[in-house]
């Protein structure tokens, strides 16, 4: 019986949170539904880099870089006559490519020398935009951005992509489940543990991570490429570092390694930026005000989550989840054993022998026997 509820509620929730996603884009408004597609967006990012942060170990503080290189790629090829899905379908392609290219130096970092490595190709990035105006619009940026279209459907509101952002965030969500669960994902997690011990079972360490980290920044480069053709417009200033840094905070929020993390995450960090992006955009208050908000805002809900949920939300729910249904049954056989003891009169004798009550589930033990 247990077992089968272990298996069925998964599903029911997986099945619960589907149908809720695909409805919930039909009775928002036009404001909110950009905030829905821009958690779909963050997603679809955050779920390549938990990836990359839970299983293989390394940290990414550049991952707006191909975020961006997605959206220009997008942008560029699209108003120089490349159909759009075409446009839209080279965008990871080429993200992918690129990080193949740069993480072949660069992966061989580690620690902090790799998260600052991955900060300057963020940084790289945004000094290049302005260096290539002629393709890229330079600070100005891009716009006029043609429409995305699919045969003969064209998408004109954010309800539809609303529906396009869900479709790639569940494939992007099935793609890492089934990677975490295969044959790669288990020696990317043996490569979280310790390097040196993965390749000695055999695992091809610096190959698994450069996948890892070309699936991330693919992944990073479809959202981005959806993103140019939704918003119709992108500059550098759309891809800050504080973006990267976002998405770092997304991954531990929700739960490094976690699928479902990534969701939950990016749902609650892009609500959290457009509070106080509401609140710094008031006429009366400094333009810098959000910016410095969300750096206080980030600093304490990520202390907070390393010092309270470790593991991040997910991680903890499991655990209360999990801890929940050892003492459940506990407490069901120790309830048993007493009154079995109560009829065979062994309660009674030993009562009689030390004069003491008889004990209840509710002091925690049974017969000398603490419950675990």
């Amino acid at each position: 019986m247990t077992g089968s509820l272990r298996q069925k509620i998964p599903v029911f929730a997986i099945v619960f949170v589907a149908l809720a996603m695909l409805l919930i884009p039909l009775v928002l408004s036009t404001p909110n539904l950009q905030i829905y597609v821009a958690i779909g967006l963050s997603t679809i990012v955050v779920t390549g880099l938990s990836l990359l942060m839970g299983f293989a170990g390394q940290v990414s503080l550049g991952q707006a870089a191909f975020y961006g290189i997605g959206a220009y790629t997008s942008a560029i090829l699209s108003l120089h006559g490349v159909p759009t899905l075409l446009a839209l379908l080279l965008a990871p392609i080429f993200s992918g490519i690129l990080a193949l290219i740069i993480g072949i130096p660069l992966l061989r970092l580690r620690g902090h020398a790799l998260a600052f490595g991955t900060l300057a190709v963020q940084l790289i990035f945004l000094a290049l935009i302005p260096q290539t105006a002629k393709w890229s619009g330079g600070s100005i940026g891009l716009s006029a951005l043609p429409q995305l279209t699919i045969g003969s459907f064209s998408f004109t509101d954010g309800r539809d992509y609303a529906f396009l952002v869900w479709v790639v965030m569940v494939i992007a969500l099935i793609l890492a489940r089934n990677i975490s669960r295969s044959r790669p994902g288990r020696g990317l997690r043996a490569m979280a543990v310790s390097v040196s011990g993965a390749s000695a079972t055999g695992v091809e360490v610096e190959r698994y991570k450069l996948k890892d980290f070309a699936f991330s920044a693919a992944l990073a480069g479809i959202a981005g490429g959806i993103y140019a053709f939704f918003i119709g417009y992108i500059s550098p200033d759309a891809f800050p570092v504080l973006l990267s840094i976002e998405f770092v905070i997304m991954v531990v929020v929700g739960g490094i390694g976690t699928v479902s993390g990534a969701f939950v995450g990016a749902a609650l960090v892009t609500i959290i930026s457009q509070v106080l992006t509401a609140l710094g955009t008031s006429p009366s208050l400094p333009p810098q005000l959000p910016t410095v908000l969300s750096l206080g805002v980030y600093a304490l809900v990520l202390i907070a989550i390393l010092r309270l949920l470790p593991t991040g939300l997910i991680g903890g729910v499991l655990k209360l989840w999990n801890r929940g249904k050892r003492i459940a049954p506990s407490q069901h056989g120790s309830r048993e054993r007493l009154l079995a003891a109560e009829s065979s009169g062994t309660v009674s004798a030993v009562q009689a022998d030390t004069g003491s009550a008889s004990p209840t589930p509710e002091d925690g033990s049974v017969l000398g026997e603490s419950v675990s």
